[in-house]
């Protein structure tokens, strides 16, 4: 049986991290919006937003009650990314990353002990922000296979990386980059090494110039023989036939990430709905909410979203429950999730036409930021071959 909700869990023993409550977050999103559409014209992290999640305690909520955490299962994050996303989606997909990761270190520990107390302090603290650099130049994602060009090589006391990391979402704002990379060994292993900001050798390049989740900043991130401790490792072996694949890690990454973009088409539909009201054309005489198309279409909208946030939701509290079979199901939902999310925003602008493309109305960052729920892991062609060829019996 699942778990009691979160805001409904005592709080554990040990009470250094701030205590998440979700009911601050509807307020909390509307303090983030306030400032999404400035970052996003300037491409500027957003690090006064990241501070509120911090604070509000969300920022850490996935972190396991033996270390002092909530213990927040996937079900809570994906209320978390939903409401942070119809927000600010950069601030969300930041906050994404740093949860999907201590929620893995709470399902089967893999950090040093030494590194895991460092990282907890610093979150009591302060906004720790931690990400898995994995996309190279050369090897696109790491989920279509290869191994990586950044190399790790043994300095007697210490390994040492050089490399290039592309799409690193929070580049500048990182305070702990684990970065995907092989040894140089007659036989390769590879493995996730545990890197700090302001090592030597650590270069963020501000390459970042993308239509949207502009104030994401996923930088590329350069390393030239950036030293790394031997006890900084996670997870060093040689590369399995299936890559080493995680089926519940897989599932948080694509629920939550999908919950983020509904969040974004949420959003959407909130201006849609204050504009057809606000709307009044000189020929009509009234708003143009009072008409069955605008009314019919908006319905559309609401059926669509509200159907992929209950699959989205229901299938996260089976994978918290260890439902058999739910975790391979995340693929699927991620393919219906995303493209309701995006179909949603799209037949919003094509009700308003110009209105909803101009800079000063917020439907266009929209749009353009809720087709980035397209790149994330797992992308549509891979999950329709892969379900395609199980229905037809070719697996």
């Amino acid at each position: 049986m699942p778990g009691p909700a979160l805001t409904d869990r005592p709080a554990p023993p040990h009470p250094a991290l701030p205590r998440p409550d979700l009911r601050r977050l509807p307020e909390l999103a509307a303090a983030l919006a306030a400032r999404a559409a400035e970052h996003d014209r300037d491409a500027s992290f957003p690090y006064e937003g990241v501070d509120l999640v911090h604070r509000a305690g969300l920022l850490t909520a996935t972190v396991a009650a033996r270390h002092g955490g909530a213990g927040a299962g996937l079900a809570d994050t994906v209320t978390i990314l939903r409401a942070l996303g119809a927000g600010d989606p950069a601030v969300a997909l930041v906050t994404a990353m740093t949860l999907f990761t201590h929620a893995a270190q709470a399902r089967a520990p893999h950090w040093p002990a030494g590194a895991l107390d460092e990282l907890l302090r610093e979150s009591a603290e302060r906004a720790t922000l931690v990400n898995a650099l994995r996309v190279e130049p050369e090897l696109g994602t790491p989920v279509r296979g290869g191994l990586p060009a950044t190399v790790a090589r043994r300095r007697g006391d210490h390994w040492e990386l050089t490399g290039r990391k592309i799409y690193s979402t929070g580049a500048p704002a990182l305070r702990w980059l684990l970065v995907w990379a092989r040894t140089d060994e007659p036989r390769p292993r590879v493995g996730s090494f545990l890197v700090r900001p302001g090592h030597r050798g650590l270069t963020v390049e501000p390459t970042w110039e993308h239509l949207g989740l502009r104030a994401s900043r996923s930088d590329d991130v350069v390393l030239d023989a950036v030293p790394v401790p031997l006890d900084r490792v996670l997870a060093l072996a040689e590369p399995g036939p299936d890559g080493g694949r995680d089926a519940v890690g897989g599932a948080w990454n694509a629920l939550g990430l999908t919950a983020l973009y509904l969040g974004v088409a949420r959003a959407a539909q909130q201006w849609l709905t204050g504009f057809l009201h606000e709307r009044v054309p000189t020929a009509l005489g009234a708003p143009l909410a009072t008409l069955a198309r605008f009314q019919g279409a908006v319905g559309e909208i609401d059926i669509v979203l509200g159907g992929a946030e209950r699959l989205v939701a229901a299938l996260a509290a089976a994978v918290d429950a260890c439902a058999l079979g739910a975790a391979e199901e995340d693929a699927g939902a991620k393919l219906l999730g995303t493209r309701a999310a995006i179909d949603s925003v799209q037949q919003a602008v094509a009700l308003v036409g110009n209105h909803g493309l101009t800079h000063h109305r917020p439907l266009q960052r929209h749009l353009r930021d809720v087709l980035c729920s397209r790149v994330h892991t797992p992308q549509d062609d891979t999950v329709l071959l892969a379900l395609g060829r199980a229905a037809l019996g070719l697996v």
